[in-house]
């Protein structure tokens, strides 16, 4: 029975071992297994740099095993990944069955879990921490090796020799396992045992992979963090109103969409818009981000969806004058009726009083209706309405005490001559200093370097060609392109929701004209606007986010169907 080889490397030994103590022997020095040692020294630092500067994580698993196979001349790799006392399987690769799973580029793989009992080699190794080499798996009864037996029977693949080592990140955690099948001999390409030498080599590779893993999950889990971060503090806005609810969301959703309708472009004027993964990742930010400031804008004023309303609809107390100044007329009229019929008056001046009463009751009723009707927000109040409303407003009546009071406040009459939409121009500015807010709440957070554009973008999504947007009247090529880009994205989704009860839902074709009325006004990119238009960009979002079947948020990442 063979047995296998297990050992356990640190900086501490390595003046002991035989890699080092060949290769500082003078005497072999000219040997070309000592210089083929010396190269492999030298790749194993290469390969550390470049592990360290890989970030995603899949690529990063897949650039290990391809990596660790060549170094060592292993025929086949398995990565096992530790998580929940089970090694879960995310790279197998076989070089000569032409196997690549997992990864960029290979298979899904569907292999189940392996559980952490010692019988099992891999499982073995995570537990211990110390490598095993065997040189014939048929001829050990160590472990388990059902597993790898079975693949041989199903493929016909033959496993003979094993090297499996702990992969120890920095706090000497093991958080995986290394598998190689297979040496082959460099000359010859017969299948060896893997080389006592190559076991203090691999497990060095091993823990700078596993340091390298480890970053990657930290820089990843605190991009997955602060986007999270973001996407709770937007639903938070959205949920303040349930008028406005899904608004960052859906603009967050319909901005990805654009910007990789964009990036796939290879018509002029966008041919050369590229956005790599970090670019969509920090637009995508920054789109969660870009309303952040309305966590201070009253909801009164978010929800005001007529010209009266604040927490509630005042309207009702002008009906409520209305009606009490008719009832008076109504009830001062049955006063005088009764006064004249008891006086002996003649018939005709009590019909007259009568007919008198009638017309101001419907003089009344009619103002009553005219009120109601400028509460309603309108696309453009006329000047003769205005007027109107100011000579109503002169009227006057008396209240319960006796006193004269206007039918209308002047607040209320400051309200109902609101010329578009339902707020008044407080109101508005209120409503626009989120933008100001939000640029002033961005500003606090530390961005790293691939994000440190999501103020720009975020605070300019307001902003006009004409430089006469807000907060900072930025003009023309001031405004960065995804500024420009928000911007057109966060009207089409204001002008297309249906959850705003001061409006109706527009058509596509009222929306597009719109758009081409503010490009007009040189408020809106001209080439964004005809993009979104000609390209269906909206129509692309409804299929993705819209039906019954779509998953949200989807995570856009660029397809490079451009020239690169």
């Amino acid at each position: 029975m063979t047995q296998p080889q297990s050992g356990k490397t640190s900086p501490a030994s390595t003046e002991k071992n035989s890699v080092h103590a060949f290769l500082t022997s003078s005497k072999d020095a000219d040997n070309p297994y000592v210089e083929h040692l010396t190269q492999q020294i030298n790749r194993l630092a290469e390969i550390g740099r470049a592990l360290s500067e890989e970030h995603d994580l899949n690529t990063l698993l897949e650039k290990i095993c391809d990596e660790v196979r060549k170094f060592t001349y292993a025929d086949a790799c398995t990565l096992y990944i530790a998580k929940e006392n089970q090694l879960h399987i995310r790279i197998f690769q076989n070089h000569t069955m032409g196997i690549r799973m997992g990864g960029k580029t290979g298979e899904e793989i569907n292999m189940p879990p392996v559980d952490l009992v010692e019988s099992n080699v891999s499982a073995y190794v995570a537990l211990k921490g110390v490598s095993v080499n065997i040189p014939d798996v048929y001829d050990t009864d160590l472990f388990d090796f059902t597993g790898p037996k079975e693949f041989d029977q199903d493929t016909g693949y033959h496993s003979t020799s094993m090297l499996v080592c702990p992969m120890r990140n920095h706090e000497n955690d093991i958080i995986g396992v290394l598998q190689l099948v297979n040496a082959r001999n460099l000359g010859t390409g017969e299948i060896i045992p893997f080389s006592p030498d190559y076991v203090s080599l691999t497990e060095s590779l091993a823990s700078q992979a596993a340091v390298s893993i480890t970053n990657a999950r930290l820089i990843n889990d605190m991009e997955h963090l602060f986007e999270s971060f973001a996407e709770v503090m937007a639903t938070a806005i959205d949920e303040k109103s349930p008028i406005t609810g899904g608004h960052i969301r859906r603009v967050a959703n319909l901005t990805m969409v654009m910007a990789e309708e964009l990036h796939e472009s290879n018509n002029p004027p966008f041919r050369d818009i590229h956005f790599t993964p970090e670019k969509f990742h920090e637009l995508r930010v920054a789109s969660w981000m870009h309303d952040i400031g309305k966590i201070t804008t009253p909801v009164e004023i978010i929800e005001k969806s007529k010209k009266l309303e604040t927490i509630f609809d005042r309207v009702q107390f002008v009906d409520l004058r209305m009606q009490f100044i008719i009832q008076n007329v109504q009830l001062e009229a049955v006063q005088t009726q009764l006064k004249l019929t008891r006086d002996g008056e003649p018939p005709e001046k009590i019909k007259k009083l009568e007919d008198t009463t009638v017309k101001t009751v419907q003089e009344l009723k009619e103002i009553r209706e005219f009120i109601l009707k400028c509460n309603e927000p309108s696309e453009f109040l006329e000047d003769e309405y205005i007027e109107r409303l100011q000579e109503i407003a002169k009227k006057t009546y008396q209240d319960e005490q006796g006193i004269d009071q206007t039918l209308l406040t002047p607040d209320e009459l400051k309200n109902l001559s609101i010329r578009k939409g339902c707020i008044n121009e407080q109101e508005r500015q209120i409503m626009k200093n989120h933008a100001q807010i939000t640029l002033d709440m961005l500003a606090k957070i530390p961005f790293t370097k691939k994000l440190k554009n999501i103020p720009n973008f975020a605070g300019a999504h307001h902003e006009c060609i004409s430089g006469l947007g807000y907060p900072l009247g930025l003009q023309g090529e001031e405004i960065p392109f995804e500024g420009k880009l928000m911007a057109v994205t966060d009207i089409a989704e204001a002008l297309t929701a249906r959850d705003r009860p001061y409006k109706e839902v527009m058509p596509l074709e009222q929306v597009y004209t719109i758009l081409r009325k503010m490009v007009d006004r040189n408020e809106l990119d001209r080439d964004l606007v005809e993009f979104f238009i000609n390209e269906k960009v909206y129509e692309t979002y409804q299929v993705k986010y819209e039906t019954p079947d779509s998953a949200q948020p989807v995570k856009t990442s660029p397809k490079n169907k451009k020239d690169p």
